[in-house]
This record gives C-alpha cells, sequence and structure tokens, in this order.
C-alpha cells in the first residue's frame, strides 16, 4: 500500500487566455514536510487553491486522491471536513474578535445551542499551549503581531482535525526569531504525524526543514527532490528558473555623480506618542548613479525614515533638512515629493502600491496622470502607450496591460509599482524591501531593473531585511538601529558580521 498521503494527478487549471497549471502531478507522503517552490506566477498556489477546494471540483480537470479515497471538494468546508486546512499568505483572522472567537470561527463550541464561552477559552488556551503561544484567549487578535497571528491560524487549523496543513509563504512578513518559532513548530507537527504542504520562496528554510521539494515552472511539474547530496538550494534554483544562477546578483559598475538626495539632522516621533522618538538625528545622503542601502533589524526605523522623507507620511514632530542638488526643500505632502523627484516604492505593495482591483494600464499611470492629461481629461491612447511600453519593457508576464493588478503574481505586482514610479521620471528612488515575497528568478530582473535605474543617473535607496541583498547590489550600506545611524560601509568592506555589528549598536552616531 503505498504511505503517499495526497496524489493530485494530472491537474490541468484554466483561466481566460491562461493555462495556470498543465498537466501537474504532486505526491506527498504521509506525515512529512514537503515544499513547493517555483517563480512567481508558476501555479504554486493556484494548485494548493484547487486541493483547498477553493477552485472547487469541475473548475479544474484531473483528480485528487487523499487519505485513501477520491477527494472531489466542492469548496474550503469539503477539505477541511476531510482534514486539509490552508493558511494563506494574507491571514484570515478578524482583528476585533478575541483570539478564542477566531480559532473557533465557524465552529463553535456549543451546549445546549448556545456558545459556551468557558468551554471556547478553555480549549482555545489548550490549543495555544500546543502551538508555543501563552497568550490570554480572550485578547483581541489585533493587539497581536503578525508573528503571533501566524500561530493563531495554525491553532485554528489544529481545531479542525488537520491531516494536511497547508501554508502558503509563512514566514514571508516574520522577523528572523518568529520564523525560527514557527519552523520549529512545524517540526514538532510532524513529530505529531501531521503532514505540511509549505510553499516558500526563502530557499534556506525550506533546504533547512523539508523533507522533499516539488518544483513547478510555468504551470507544468519539473521533478520532486527529496532530502540528500543534491538537495541544495543552487540544485533548486535550477529546477526553478531552467539555469543555474551562479552570480544571483547581476555584475554592475556604478558610475557615481555629484549629490542628488541628503537628509540632516532628521528626527521623526511616534504619530500618537508624540514623546517617543522612531527616527534619531539621522544623516544621509545619496549621489547621481548610486544604489545605496540602509540595513536596521525589525524595528530600527527602516520604513519609518523613509516615509516621514516621503511626504510625512508618518509621523510627526518632524524636524531636520532635506536637500535636492543641494537646495534645502520642503516636503509637507506626497505630491510636494513627487514634484522634486522623489519616489516611494512601499514594502506592502498590495496596501500603499497598488490598487488591486484596476488593470495595469490604471495602476502604471497613476502617480503620473498630469503627464498624459489634458484639460483635465487622461489621454487614453496615450495611458494605453505607456502602460504597454513598462509592460514590454520590464518583462511583465501577461497577455496585456488590462489584466487586473490583483490577479498577478507577487514578482509582476512589485514589476507594476516599479513602473508606476518610474514613470514619474523621479531622481531619487526609495525602494522598500523591493524584493520581498519574490522568487530568484524575479529577483535578478528586479535587480538588473535597480542597475539600469542607476544607469540612467538615478540615485537608489534600498531598504533590505537580507543582509546578501544589499551587498549584492550596494555601492554604500548606512546601519540604522532603534532610530540612529551608526555606520556607513563601502561595499568592499561591508560583510554580514560587520554589519550586524554595527546594527545592534544604540545610541553612537557617525
Amino acid at each position: 500500500m503505498s504511505d503517499n498521503i495526497l496524489e493530485m494527478r494530472s491537474i490541468t487549471k484554466t483561466f481566460p487566455g491562461v493555462k495556470a497549471l498543465d498537466d501537474v502531478n504532486l505526491s506527498v507522503q504521509r506525515g512529512e514536510i514537503h515544499a513547493i517552490c517555483g517563480e512567481n506566477g508558476a501555479g504554486k498556489s493556484t494548485l494548493m487553491k484547487v486541493l483547498s477546494g477553493v477552485y472547487p471540483h469541475g473548475t479544474y480537470q484531473g483528480e485528487i486522491h487523499f487519505d485513501g479515497k477520491l477527494g472531489e471538494f466542492g469548496s474550503i468546508n469539503d477539505s477541511e471536513a476531510r482534514g486539509i486546512v490552508i493558511i494563506h499568505q494574507e491571514l484570515a483572522l478578524i482583528p476585533y474578535l478575541s483570539v478564542a472567537e477566531n480559532i473557533f470561527l465557524g465552529n463553535e463550541q456549543k451546549t445546549r445551542g448556545l456558545i459556551d464561552w468557558d468551554k471556547t477559552n478553555a480549549e482555545a488556551a489548550k490549543l495555544l499551549a500546543r502551538v508555543g503561544l501563552s497568550e490570554n484567549p480572550t485578547t483581541p487578535v489585533n493587539q497581536l503581531g503578525v508573528g503571533k497571528q501566524q500561530l493563531i491560524e495554525i491553532a485554528k487549523a489544529l481545531s479542525k482535525r488537520v491531516k494536511i496543513l497547508i501554508l502558503d509563504e509563512p514566514t514571508a512578513a516574520l522577523n528572523d526569531s518568529d520564523s525560527a518559532h514557527l519552523l520549529d513548530l512545524l517540526r514538532h507537527l510532524r513529530g505529531q504525524g501531521i503532514t505540511c504542504i509549505m510553499i516558500s520562496h526563502k530557499l534556506n528554510e525550506i533546504t533547512d526543514i523539508a523533507d522533499s521539494t516539488t518544483i513547478i515552472r510555468d504551470g507544468k511539474t519539473i521533478e520532486t527532490l527529496k532530502v540528500g547530496p543534491e538537495f541544495t538550494q543552487d540544485r533548486i534554483i535550477r529546477g526553478m528558473v531552467g539555469r543555474d544562477l551562479e552570480n544571483r546578483y547581476p555584475e554592475h559598475v556604478s558610475s557615481v555623480g555629484e549629490e542628488i538626495f541628503a537628509i540632516e539632522d532628521w528626527t521623526v516621533h511616534h504619530p500618537t506618542q508624540h514623546d517617543r522618538v522612531i527616527v534619531d538625528n539621522a544623516s544621509l545622503h545619496v549621489n547621481k548613479g548610486e544604489i545605496v542601502g540602509i540595513a536596521g533589524l525589525m524595528g530600527a526605523g527602516r520604513t519609518e525614515l523613509a516615509m516621514s522623507v516621503f511626504g510625512r507620511s508618518y509621523g510627526s514632530k518632524i524636524s531636520g533638512t532635506v536637500r535636492m542638488h543641494g537646495k534645502p526643500v520642503n516636503l509637507k505632502t506626497v505630491s510636494d515629493a513627487i514634484d522634486v523627484g522623489i519616489a516611494y516604492v512601499s514594502e506592502d505593495r498590495k496596501r500603499y502600491g497598488l490598487n488591486l482591483i484596476q488593470d495595469i494600464k490604471t495602476n502604471t499611470t497613476a502617480a503620473g496622470l498630469s503627464k498624459i492629461s489634458r484639460g483635465g481629461w487622461v489621454n487614453s491612447n496615450e495611458e494605453l502607450k505607456v502602460a504597454e511600453e513598462y509592460r514590454t519593457s520590464l518583462r511583465t508576464k501577461t497577455p496585456n496591460v488590462h489584466a487586473l493588478v490583483g490577479k498577478l503574481s507577487g514578482g509582476n505586482q512589485q514589476k507594476v509599482v516599479l513602473a508606476k514610479w518610474m514613470f514619474t521620471d523621479p531622481e531619487l528612488l526609495i525602494l522598500d524591501e523591493p524584493t520581498r515575497g519574490i522568487d530568484v528568478g524575479a529577483k535578478y530582473e528586479i535587480y538588473t531593473i535597480i542597475n539600469k535605474l542607476a544607469d540612467q543617473g538615478k540615485a537608489v535607496l534600498v531598504i533590505s531585511s537580507e543582509l546578501p541583498e544589499l551587498l549584492g547590489i550596494c555601492d554604500r550600506i548606512y546601519t540604522l538601529s532603534a532610530g540612529t545611524i551608526t555606520g556607513c560601509v563601502p561595499k568592499e568592506h561591508a560583510t554580514q558580521e560587520s554589519l550586524m555589528e554595527l546594527m545592534t549598536k544604540e545610541k553612537e552616531r557617525v
């Protein structure tokens, strides 16, 4: 008898104009951690939505065999009733309900037809203990960090007697300690006989935790690798992109010119806790044609610094000087920042960077409508032309610019965000976590775009949590700790160790 708890055979799923899955096969052994890898748009999430009933039986071709029986799931409820639970990258908790209420939502603990709150909270406490949380079950979810919310999602899955737990990019938004705790929990669940399927772009985590990995490319199954000598990051990359990426960062020699942007003694207080300093007397500069990084641990103030500069989008009691080409500028609004040539690509592209229910064309021109407008009317032909030019030049994978942005993969969404701000023709482009949640192939393309922007004479400021990324693409790297800039290191002298030492220093200024 097969030891496979799951077999998906010849799965084909088509959307209008796009074959998302083409004869995909997946076999998962009982009690293993099975990773699914592939570039953005390869079909990983689509395959899991087929498995979990998000795309119901009848909307795809092929067969699902689960736990020895045919699985024809018409909805998520059907798959959950059999023990298949999916946790999406965008967490589905209701922020104003308590932890216990979220865990048992739709599965209420009742006595004689009424919700038994004592039982609900007691059972929730037991589930929280299983995932390593000591939170009070009555605590509202919005009072907890994203790492704890991820664990609550797993506790919710455990309440449904889960047999297969599917996690889509489970550590994408977590810091290192929360990620490590989550991976330890998955190992613990494996020890209890629960099968886990994990979609992730973090190849170091996959090689650390997975028992086997199935690689999908362009909607097709490429291969399945099992733990052994060939189970390496480089081997997985070769399967994902169809070639070796000997250097994950494209070669680039910057031609650095005069100073374009600088801040001096920049101080930012918390937007509501006005006595709390978030950025403390920061000074930095970026030159023409230069790629400069900002490294810092979670909570160091990197994003807050960028947003406060970009038209005071964050903070209160902001003081200090912003200079463009050596001249002070007063940036009271986002429009002011755009007008002087500053663009900001947010770390949260779905919340701040894109209108997900609009098409590529509308998103591409959103920040620069004045360039294609006359008398208050947008020239639709010019808008179409501009959007198509950026779709082609950035190699955005979509049939046309009329596709909804919300339907694109993460890497292609990031390209649309870049196109939006490139269209404004900025002199300084601030990129906040520009490759978060996208695969190695798409990352390489984003790095190439960043290099081209620098070659065009743009000043580029990159914020990233990945030190290898900053070391791979930047000319200089500033370090930030507790809101204070603690160092500025040229790339030829920078190492992960030296940067981490500076990132953990406090109350020292350059």
